[in-house]
């Protein structure tokens, strides 16, 4: 079983007076003084003209020249279903997609206008073919395995109402598992997380 990614360091403050750095300043865990913002922007969404990092409180952000606007990069949210069968085993699906061949819980991402109860339920019927009623959170994990996309995931706890079990869309396997036995690999930290929580309290929560 392999451990958990080590925890992402904080960025150090800028120093007052110090040089600004360039925006490519690194990937989001990498470096010091890092650039809180899209790696990737280079003009702002608003009015089009170039950005530059300037000291914002206490990191560097990208900085609209012309307008001011500051070029804000936060977080996605992603949900995830824990169901467990009479034997406390969750089911666990295999990516197809990115992560490919490896497992996780159920999970998508909250679409922009949705709730987020509304989306666990999609994402899980999406991905398993199984109606599920919503329980309680189960927890809340900061995710930055991917350096591309920091997100904030919410795992929730669900019963099956409805629906037949089967793969589709970003899954190609889905199968019940102990928690103290998950398959190998796991795609995110964060499912390990949760799994040996669950490993660790009564079936019936």
């Amino acid at each position: 079983m392999s451990a958990p990614a080590p925890a992402t360091p904080e960025p150090s403050p800028p120093t007052p007076g110090s040089p600004a750095p360039p925006l490519t300043d690194g990937p989001p865990d990498t470096g010091l003084h890092r650039v809180a913002g899209p790696s990737d922007a280079r003009h702002c969404r608003r009015c089009g003209g170039a950005l530059e990092a300037q000291q914002r409180g206490d990191r560097w952000r990208p900085v609209c020249r012309a307008c001011g606007s500051i070029a804000f990069h936060n977080p996605a949210v992603g949900v995830a279903v824990v169901v467990r069968d009479d034997e406390g085993r969750v089911l666990l699906g295999r990516r197809s997609g990115s992560f490919a061949g490896q497992w996780c819980i159920p999970c998508g991402y909250v679409e922009w206008d949705e709730d987020v109860h509304d989306a666990a339920r999609r994402e899980f019927l999406e991905e398993t073919g199984l109606e599920v009623r919503l329980g309680p959170v189960l927890a809340v994990h900061t995710n930055t395995h991917n350096p591309a996309q920091h997100t904030v995931g919410i795992w929730f706890s669900g019963t099956t109402v409805g629906g037949a079990l089967a793969a589709a869309d970003d899954l190609d396997a889905v199968e019940f598992f102990h928690p103290h036995q998950p398959p190998e690999p796991l795609a995110f930290p964060t499912d390990r997380l949760v799994l040996d929580q669950l490993a660790a309290s009564p079936l019936h929560t």
